[in-house]
């Protein structure tokens, strides 16, 4: 196997050579020859077990666990373990330690010749970024916001009406979009009731879409103690099996309109919100200016703040990118691009490669600016000592859930599946980071 290796700058190198189709199949039959002898010993070891005959059941057993055993493709096999031997000897060959690596090694080609495999593979290693540069210009000047007493009084306003108990409205009226309706409801799927599918005096939040689609929208126009038979259909993927897809009718009864009134609070309030025995109504004003200012500062930092840093710092500090990773993160700016394309797009770009080129090229420069940024952030944290834990993490997932009205455990589960906890941790650690340039916790 022989490997030339080729320096591209000082981080970078491309490993080129051919593997032979002899290697290839010499390590198939390795890998059969391998396979055979597990399956041998496997039989022993459950012929020992059962000490005599064997029933057809146990037999069938056997014969699973075996199928289980054998690779589906031993050349797939063979030629993941050749291309694994070929990065080690590339490696060894540029005198890279294998720890050394950043990220996946990246393929640039990968060619079926008729005597075997030409491979040409993009290896990178991490940047050495000097992190005694002064970058105290770059850090923004601000101030921070201070809740105005009337947001306070409103926040607390708005707080008092949402815990007042519902009443009828003065006047009767048709049912509007954002009413609360108070309603008895019964459903049916071909003339059968079915669980779960009866209320009586509900409050429904009209155009709230707590209830299946269509289903709101016909709650429209009701007048105080009509009868109305409403015909929805559940979606595919509704969470009960037995309805999902199913037509269903809904025999609805519209009582009453209500409204929360407003209660003018006071420290017994106060107290009942924060669950604080000792708090006073000023002690909950106190604490809801806090929150307003924290949201402030926050959106202060999401939108003018972190952006300015960021490119404050790209400007500051120079270094070589790692091509493997820039590659990847184009790829993962254009799969983000695709996701909103129609299939009228999606068949363009396919059938036109030249069109495919423009858009890699488009996002290249905010892909290269994301992992210089990335990489900047990375080891100013390690040098001021910032770390991110997963607790840090799950908090903060949990957090981001209250606010959105997500379900976090289902948040936190999609990020695990996804391979999105470390993206998060990045992310964390850039806001600790940052908070720190910037005095936060002071």
């Amino acid at each position: 196997m022989k490997i030339t290796v080729e320096k591209v700058d000082d981080i970078n190198i491309v490993l080129s050579g051919e593997v032979k189709n002899s290697l290839i199949q010499a390590n198939v039959e390795k890998l059969k020859a391998e396979a055979k002898q597990r399956e041998e010993e496997t039989k022993e070891e459950f012929a020992k077990e059962m000490k005599g005959e064997t029933s057809p059941e146990e037999e069938n057993m056997v014969d699973d666990v075996l199928k289980g055993m054998a690779p589906d493709n031993f050349q797939k096999d063979a030629e993941g373990q050749i291309l694994q031997t070929f990065i080690e000897k590339g490696l060894e060959e540029a005198g890279i330690p294998i720890d050394d690596i950043l990220g996946q090694p990246g393929f640039r080609k990968y060619e079926n010749r008729d005597d075997g495999i030409y491979l040409e593979i993009q290896i990178s290693t991490a940047p050495q970024i000097n992190t005694d540069i002064d970058y105290s210009d770059i850090i923004p000047k601000f101030e921070r916001p201070i809740a105005p007493k009337e947001a306070v009084e409103a926040k607390l306003r708005e707080l008092a009406t949402q815990q007042s108990p519902y009443s009828p409205i003065e006047t009767p009226k048709a049912v509007e979009n954002g009413d609360m309706a108070l309603i008895d409801f019964e459903g049916f799927i071909n003339d059968v009731a079915f669980e779960g599918g009866k209320a009586e005096k509900f409050n429904l939040r009209v155009g709230s879409n707590s209830f299946i689609p269509g289903f709101e929208e016909q709650i429209v126009g009701m007048e105080y103690g009509e009868e109305k038979t409403i015909k929805v259909m559940f979606p595919e993927d509704y969470s009960s099996a037995d309805l999902a897809g199913k037509e269903a009718s809904f025999k609805v009864k519209l009582h009453e309109i209500q409204e929360q009134q407003y209660v003018e609070p006071d420290d017994a309030f106060g107290q009942q919100i924060l669950n604080d025995k000792t708090a006073t109504l000023d002690t909950l004003r106190e604490k809801l200016a806090n929150q307003i200012s924290s949201q402030a500062l926050s959106e202060l930092y999401q939108n003018e703040l972190k952006p300015k840093i960021i490119k404050g710092l790209l400007t500051k500090f120079d270094f070589t990118l790692p091509i493997n990773i820039v590659e990847q993160e184009i790829d993962a700016k254009v799969n983000e691009k695709a996701q909103t394309m129609t299939r009228e797009e999606h068949e363009q770009y396919k059938k036109d490669k030249n069109m495919f080129h423009k858009l890699r090229e488009a996002v290249a420069p905010e892909a290269r600016d994301a992992i210089k940024a990335a990489l900047i952030v990375d080891a100013l944290a390690k040098k001021e000592g910032i770390e991110v834990d997963e607790q840090e993490i799950q908090a903060a997932l949990y957090y981001q859930a209250m606010m959105s009205g997500q379900d976090a455990d289902e948040l936190l589960k999609y990020y695990k599946e996804n391979n999105l906890m470390t993206s998060a941790k990045m992310g964390l650690t850039e806001d600790k980071l940052f908070g720190m340039m910037l005095g936060f916790d002071k």
